[in-house]
């Protein structure tokens, strides 16, 4: 955890309340948390759930572990701590996005239970939604759509193994997860189905009138 530096600080609160922004962005905001293998297809279903919720006026938000890493988290690399500290700036975020009345669609390996944990602890239970994007190694590996396992093998093979998540460092899989998708079973949209619908019956979609 990041050590708070800064004592001469206060939280600023808004006038504007969960009720006014759930009527002007027909939500009730929470997190959608997709965690999984490199190549399991979170991405593909993030993309896919975002546009679903946007096409039924639903205001929601990709938060990519990859487009974070291209600036806000560019100083990061793969180490448990990094990794760490990669998690807890993007639960960070996606606290303001949810606050702001955002579905947010956060897509993250995030291979420790600890971290996803303090996510969820930080927003509270009723507002992280645990989805765990199953496909077993062999599967991601034979899709490898950029190229990364191949990358990480040739690396172990020549004694610099590179620390790649499902290889040669631990993916610890969600144990009770709100949503278990399995991805070598269910194609992309029997997935965004499973989670909108998950999302209505908990009532986080309101309708519009």
């Amino acid at each position: 955890m990041a050590e708070t530096k800064a004592t001469n600080i206060t939280w600023h609160p808004s006038k504007v309340t969960a009720e006014d922004r759930a009527a002007a962005t027909h939500n009730r905001p929470c997190i959608v948390w997709l965690t999984g293998l490199s190549g399991c297809g979170k991405s593909t279903i993030a993309v896919a759930l975002e546009h679903a919720l946007i096409a039924g006026g639903h205001a929601a938000y990709v938060l990519d572990g990859d487009n974070l890493r291209h600036g806000l988290n560019s100083d990061l690399g793969f180490s448990p701590q990094d990794r760490a500290e990669n998690i807890r700036r993007a639960g960070e975020i996606a606290r303001l996005l949810a606050d702001a009345g955002l579905i947010v669609i956060a897509s993250f390996i995030s291979p420790y239970a600890a971290d996803r944990q303090r996510v969820r602890q930080l927003v509270g239970p009723d507002e992280f939604l645990e989805v765990f994007v199953d496909a077993p190694v062999e599967v991601c590996e034979r899709r490898d759509p950029k190229g990364l396992y191949k990358k990480a093998r040739a690396a172990a093979a020549a004694g610099k193994p590179l620390g790649f998540t499902g290889l040669d460092a631990p993916y610890e899989a969600p144990v009770n997860p709100e949503i278990h998708l399995k991805t070598d079973e269910q194609t992309a949209e029997q997935a965004v189905d499973v989670i909108f619908n998950f999302l209505r019956r908990r009532g986080r979609l309101v309708e519009q009138r």
